[in-house]
């Protein structure tokens, strides 16, 4: 990540840029940021800045674990966060483990699940890595870079909007996500976990890194190219050149004309359908699971994840969570390559298409070009 993207600190300033970049990120999931942003900045008006540490500034023997909101997007919309919560969170975690963190890392950059360890960290005192588990947001817990590295996700916490918390032990992965996420379900659909504990070693060697100050940056170029796609797409698509994704595609724009969604299995499942505006093309149809996972033209694909698919507003680029699509909403459809660290053949093992139960291969974005369709004039 280019060193001139880099934050010593997030203050309340940083929040706007922040968490506009954190919802392109997310890929449709991570959670609605408003609420989360209104309760970041409440904290940091009252504690001052969180800084924000290199993760090759982080001490090999520092204390470090994970934390995030785990559930259902669309519950975050009812079900609303309370200014306390991360803090509270991450202190039963101490108390439970019997020693207190040097830092907190998120486990996912994408949408309010940015703003949840900087609310976390300004409560403890203690700086938040900048990096994230996942450069992007994704529905499970194995699906992170920490897992896959080798990191136990436990021992683990998570606190509930009424304050009770329950732990967790667990042999692998694979196991923890099946019994948290049972867990989210009994606890009103969305909770606050603490998990992954790692000393910084471990960690410089399983994080993205430099999503945060990244996030800032493309919500600042967001907020400075503020318009239609066509204005603010070049300036996205160099940022995205310099960083640790690939290149930034156009792959669609039009009209929202359909959208279902559910909560299945404590995640938000559905699709959604996009038109073109000259009604010249075939629709596009996106499939989701919590997050935007593949995009499709009849029997063309357009994008699939790992690679980043991320739906903005057409006339303000503004990024647009899954949860709040809605029919006639004037769209432009992106789509970006992932960090590599997802293309290596023992990390697509669980977040290859398969994963999600698509009959089909992980096929990069820069194989997929003449499927997408060139920016409207």
């Amino acid at each position: 990540m280019s060193a001139s993207y880099t934050l010593e600190e997030v203050d309340v300033d940083a929040l706007d840029d922040l968490s506009a970049g954190a919802v392109l990120l997310a890929t449709g999931g991570g959670g609605d940021p408003y609420d989360a942003w209104l309760c970041t900045r409440q904290i940091l008006s009252e504690r001052g800045p969180v800084p924000l540490l290199p993760v090759d500034a982080l001490d090999d023997n520092a204390r470090v674990a994970s934390i995030g909101s785990v559930g259902a997007p669309s519950v975050s919309l009812e079900l609303l966060p309370s200014v306390d919560e991360a803090g509270r969170a991450l202190q039963a975690f101490e108390a439970h483990v019997g020693y207190k963190l040097d830092a907190v890392v998120s486990f996912e950059v994408g949408g309010g699940n940015s703003m949840i360890p900087l609310m976390a960290a300004a409560e403890a005192g203690i700086p938040v890595v900048d990096g994230d588990g996942m450069g992007r947001a994704l529905p499970e817990a194995q699906m992170m870079t920490f897992p896959i590295a080798g990191v136990r996700p436990t021992p683990a916490l998570a606190l509930d909007y009424a304050g009770n918390t329950a732990t967790f032990e667990t042999d692998n992965t694979t196991t923890y996500e099946r019994h948290i996420r049972g867990l989210t379900q009994a606890m009103g659909g969305m909770i606050v976990a603490v998990e992954h504990p790692m000393d910084g070693r471990t960690l410089k060697n399983a994080i993205i890194p430099g999503s945060i100050s990244f996030c800032r940056h493309i919500g600042s170029i967001l907020r400075q190219h503020r318009g239609n796609i066509g204005r603010s797409f070049d300036p996205l698509a160099e940022a995205f050149n310099q960083s640790n994704y690939g290149a930034l595609q156009h792959l669609y724009s039009g009209k929202v004309v359909d959208y279902s969604s559910r909560i299945e299995g404590g995640y938000d499942v559905g699709e959604a359908t996009i038109a073109s505006f000259d009604d010249q093309q075939a629709p596009l149809t996106i499939s989701i699971k919590n997050e935007y996972l593949v995009a499709r033209q009849n029997d063309k694909l357009l994008g699939c994840v790992p690679d980043l698919i991320m739906v903005v507003d057409f006339e303000t680029t503004t990024p647009i969570n899954a949860e709040r699509l809605r029919y006639g909403q004037r769209v432009s459809v992106l789509a970006a390559g992932c960090p590599d660290y997802y293309r290596q053949p023992h990390a697509l093992e669980v977040v290859e298409p398969r994963c999600f139960g698509f009959d089909m291969d992980y096929a990069p974005l820069e194989t997929l070009l003449a499927n997408h369709t060139p920016l409207p004039g």
